[in-house]
């Protein structure tokens, strides 16, 4: 997307390796990482994948495991007797 966007599409060989996370993810660590590419090779694209939202990164993140929880938020069965 990222190379559409900017017209660069048979200009740049673009060889990826992704590990960890799941298919969307890295999907979307890819295109981040080729509009990074993207912009050291020439400034001028900024504009354009700024407005496709391309150069920021997605923040969510693992929620850490909480004391007395089975998970982040999953909480043992409760049981009335």
């Amino acid at each position: 997307m990222p190379l559409e966007l900017t017209g660069t599409l048979g200009s740049f060989n673009v060889l990826i390796k992704v590990t960890g996370g799941g298919v969307v993810s890295q999907a979307g660590a890819v295109r981040h990482g080729i509009a990074r590419a993207l912009l050291d090779a020439n400034a001028e694209y900024r504009p354009v994948l700024k407005q496709a939202g391309l150069l920021t990164r997605d923040p969510r993140a693992k929620e850490r495991k909480k004391v007395g929880l089975k998970r982040a938020r999953k909480r043992p069965q409760y049981t009335k007797r």
